[in-house]
């Protein structure tokens, strides 16, 4: 059925949801039970949750995980972990444990400059716009002062800005590339509020600018944006130990793990279809731990995959080498976050997840970030390069598929001991748990 509506962002969150389920659900009742039982029984809180987006109707829930014992520059970390996916947490713990034992992780933050950029078209001489943009510059910065004010008190705010020229590509397209230093906050509003007033101060000024002539001084401002594109925003996390200490699996010899694992990330550096699965895997971590903290986990997700791209050809963003006898894993990835600012003073599951975090600077934060994305890419290709993916992925998966078929706890009980020494897969375990109710009922 097709239906529209007109001015249903008016309408009361009782109204709204009376509209959908009326409009699209045969069951009115068990779709309208289902939406409401996820309402926080707190009103304070659920308003809270209501007025973080339009027509909100419920709340939608992930888990919130915790991943112990990361040690990260010789700090003990239990990283929050929100996610849907069964076996994410678990390999990011069994991974932090394995590393917690040969050192640790070593990060560092490489530089956290941000980008944002005034889109504008202008058909006139180059040079003549070289020596406006020359003359204006400064004025730009000062126009801006008003909101650049308090960043600064705080050490941050614009660190430059330049005419680019993108002729090339597009007739007449320029673009005012500017970049900031935002601290502990993300920043978007911020960069967002000063290209705005770039652009104000550049289209407005060129009216009076004598270089130009009249045409010359039509400047179209298309846009002003960020960009979720921050190669300059880099961080640099890493593991490493001797070869033989890496012997944990008595299937396989350390060397030939080492082995196994250096040819398994060159694979992914050399082959796009298998870069894109590798990668994912890097932000099965990543992105829980963007989520838990209240950070926007599509901006870095679409940042990341930018970068690993930079080159001209999708490639993995992790790599290793062995020298000397020492195995060394590691991964250069830009993350733009903050801990301050959005949602990091308003949801109170992201306060706990900063608190458990020791309150973290940005930078600090972009660092277990990093090192949460790093482990789950060991954990992967450590599974994928000895037992294989699915041994550990389907035994985490296991609860959801007795879920799936309404299992009692007993029956939960008795099938995931059976488990413990059987393969899982769907047609297994379903067979098993028929099989458990025919006895039962035999």
């Amino acid at each position: 059925m097709c239906a529209s509506i007109s001015g249903f962002s008016k309408l009361s969150k009782s109204k709204k949801i009376d509209w959908i389920v009326e409009t699209y659900f045969s069951n009115t009742e068990d779709a309208k039970r289902i939406l409401k039982q996820y309402w926080n029984t707190n009103d304070k809180l659920q308003q809270l949750h209501d007025e973080f987006i339009e027509n909100t109707i419920t709340n939608y829930y992930l888990p919130l995980g915790v991943a112990p014992n990361f040690l990260i520059n010789g700090k003990i970390y239990t990283i929050p972990m929100a996610i849907e996916e069964s076996s994410v947490v678990a390999a990011a713990s069994k991974a932090a444990k394995f590393w917690m034992d040969r050192g640790g992780f070593k990060t560092k933050v490489i530089s956290t400059t941000k980008i944002g950029q005034v889109h504008f078209m202008y058909y006139g001489n180059i040079e003549n716009l070289k020596n406006y943009f020359n003359h204006i510059k400064s004025r730009l910065i000062d126009d801006a002062k008003p909101i650049t004010k308090n960043m600064e008190k705080r050490g941050g705010g614009i660190v430059d800005i330049e005419l680019r020229n993108k002729t090339q590509d597009i007739k007449g397209y320029y673009q005012l590339h500017a970049s900031f230093e935002t601290l502990d906050a993300m920043g978007a509003n911020f960069i967002n509020s000063c290209l705005e007033q770039f652009a104000k101060t550049f289209k407005n000024e060129a009216l009076n600018f004598e270089g130009f002539s009249e045409q010359e001084k039509n400047i179209q401002v298309v846009m002003s944006i960020l960009s979720n594109y921050v190669p300059d925003c880099l961080v640099h996390a890493e593991v490493s130990c001797k070869v033989e200490d890496l012997n944990e699996d008595k299937n396989i010899s350390a060397e030939e793990f080492a082995t196994k694992f250096v040819q398994a990330v060159n694979i992914a550096e050399v082959e796009p279809y298998r870069a894109v699965t590798h990668n994912k895997g890097i932000m099965n971590g990543i992105d829980a731990v963007v989520l838990a903290t209240g950070n926007d986990f599509r901006a870095v997700e679409a940042g990341v995959h930018a970068y690993a791209s930079r080159n001209g050809k999708y490639s993995s963003l992790s790599h290793t080498k062995i020298e000397d006898g020492i195995f060394t894993f590691w991964m250069e990835i830009p993350l733009a976050l903050g801990t301050i600012g959005g949602l990091t003073g308003l949801h109170p599951l992201v306060k706990l997840s900063l608190e458990l975090l020791h309150h973290p600077t940005a930078k600090e934060l972009m660092q277990i970030v990093a090192v949460a994305g790093l482990a789950q890419n060991f954990a992967a290709l450590r599974s994928l390069t000895t037992t294989g993916i699915q041994e550990g992925h389907m035994k985490m998966h296991l609860m959801n598929i007795l879920n799936q078929f309404g299992a009692t706890e007993t029956e939960k009980a008795t099938l995931t001991d059976h488990f413990k020494t059987n393969l899982v897969t769907h047609t297994a375990v379903v067979e098993a748990i028929k099989d458990l109710r025919f006895k039962k009922n035999d």
